[in-house]
């Protein structure tokens, strides 16, 4: 099910939240959270039930993992401590191996006979919704029921926790601690008007993001990426930059949705998009992009390597391994680890720099890390190698200029210097003179405005609001004439 669909808005989310806040009313907590999850297993499987025995079984087997670690905190014993570990490993290594297998069986098939010249059929595994982020999440479990950090007796609770359904199919990727005190807390059985009306208001910008904003820039980009046999010069930049914006507002509007629902029911989601286009630097921005998946990777993958504590050889090496990683986490291709890896370069070149004690000028700044970034989301958003180069390849030139007709009769002395065309601008994606402008208003957007959740902090439910909510509100909603999926729901 998604968010932007009349379904979920209309009988989904409304009789949702009224069932729970019912049941609470009546103090029948524990029937409140066997509703929620209900409620969320429904949300999942409305997509394809047949993954719902997917979900069901990771649920039951990290609950007995992690049940299992924490029992063995009572003893100290050499046994106890061997046993522990041997629960851990198993917990990661179940997780990672479901992971492996729905994700990248057919990746490493095809790639296989390639290298071997082997005939393996390909399984064509159909990749089941969220389930980067619920395995994710689950593995970020044990590793806190490792820590002693968590202690989780209850299967419906822990059930809540992996399967909320703000968070289920696009993240932000939790800790147990994070949600679960808050389920627990008198306040979030109280209904909350105040919450009510902070989370209308985001979900009002978030699916005004997602239908109005993204899926418009999602016409170009698509044209450009998957579609046109060649782009010129202005075509190829208006194509990645489209992408750059609808990714940025689909990721952006998923996320004011998410935290948005969750506030109805008084929980608060952490942060997970926080203006990255602002970022100065590409630490900046991983600071302000994906921000949870961004945690977890420092936390699960860049510390244990050694992390900082190392020598700076060794850092470079951790370094390189995480961006590896989280761009194999985004997708089963070697596009996908390509960006990674220059993600990764672009990190150890900015730690090399901070080293030296260079400084740039912050616009300069921001101006240099937005264009790497949008340069490599092209890496990101191809489909494979030909698509990436043609759109970098139109991006320097090298497949020619065309302006619009109506310039030709003023700047038609240029022509001899760099073989500029006058014809029909921008046709190969779709786009018109408009297109420029509306790329460069919603740039302007990105890097000046403040975020949601910046706004929300100064919140005061008021007439004002009211009446912004609203008309935002009724503009997406009218606007859905077909359901899009989240970009970040392929991941």
């Amino acid at each position: 099910m998604l968010f932007n669909s009349y379904f979920f808005i209309a009988v989904f989310l409304p009789v949702t939240f009224l069932v729970y806040t019912l049941l609470n009313r009546h103090k029948l907590t524990k029937a409140s959270r066997i509703w929620l999850v209900l409620a969320s297993l429904f949300f999942y499987s409305y997509w394809d039930y047949r993954y719902l025995i997917l979900i069901l079984l990771t649920i039951i087997v990290n609950f007995l993992i992690g049940t299992r670690i924490s029992a063995t905190f009572a003893d100290e014993s050499n046994s106890m401590v061997f046993r522990r570990k041997l629960f851990f490993v198993a917990g990661i290594t179940w997780n990672l191996l479901l992971l492996m297998f729905f994700k990248y069986t057919d990746f490493f098939l095809v790639n296989i006979n390639q290298i071997f010249s082997s005939s393996y059929n390909l399984l064509h595994i159909v990749l089941p919704l969220g389930i980067s982020f619920f395995t994710f999440t689950q593995i970020a479990y044990i590793v806190d029921c490792f820590k002693g950090e968590v202690k989780e007796t209850g299967i419906i609770n822990y059930s809540l926790f992996v399967t909320f359904f703000p968070h289920l199919l696009a993240g932000p990727i939790l800790h147990h601690k994070e949600m679960m005190p808050q389920f627990d807390s008198a306040r979030a059985k109280v209904l909350n008007h105040k919450n009510i009306a902070v989370g209308i208001f985001l979900f009002s910008i978030g699916l005004f993001k997602k239908v109005l904003i993204a899926d418009s820039f999602a016409i170009w980009a698509n044209e450009g990426f998957d579609n046109a046999v060649y782009l010129t010069f202005f075509e190829a930049w208006a194509a990645s930059l489209s992408y750059s914006l609808q990714l940025y507002f689909d990721f952006s509007g998923y996320t004011d949705m998410a935290l948005g629902i969750s506030m109805l029911f008084n929980i608060r989601l952490p942060i997970n998009f926080n203006s990255p286009y602002k970022a100065v630097n590409i630490q900046d921005f991983w600071r302000r992009w994906h921000i949870t998946l961004s945690r977890f990777l420092r936390d699960y993958i860049y510390i244990p390597l050694g992390g900082n504590k190392k020598d700076e050889g060794r850092i470079y090496f951790n370094l390189m391994c995480v961006f590896l990683i989280g761009g194999f986490w985004h997708g089963a291709g070697w596009t996908f680890l390509f960006w990674g890896f220059l993600h990764g370069c672009a990190t150890v070149v900015h730690r090399i720099w901070q080293r030296l004690g260079f400084k740039m000028n912050r616009h300069i700044a921001i101006l240099l890390t937005f264009n790497f970034i949008n340069i490599t989301w092209v890496f990101f958003r191809a489909k494979d190698w030909d698509s990436a180069l043609k759109v970098l390849k139109g991006m320097t030139g090298a497949s020619g200029f065309i302006l619009p007709k109506a310039l030709e009769a003023k700047l038609a002395f240029i022509d001899p210097y760099f073989r500029i065309s006058f014809d029909e601008w921008l046709v190969n994606i779709r786009g018109d003179q408009k297109t420029f402008f509306w790329i460069l208003a919603f740039l302007a957007v990105s890097f000046t405005i403040k975020n949601s959740n910046q706004i929300v902090e100064r919140f005061t439910p008021n007439w004002k609001y009211a009446c912004f909510t609203a008309a935002i509100l009724t503009a997406a909603i009218l606007s859905l004439t077909k359901v899009t999926e989240f970009i970040y729901f392929n991941f």
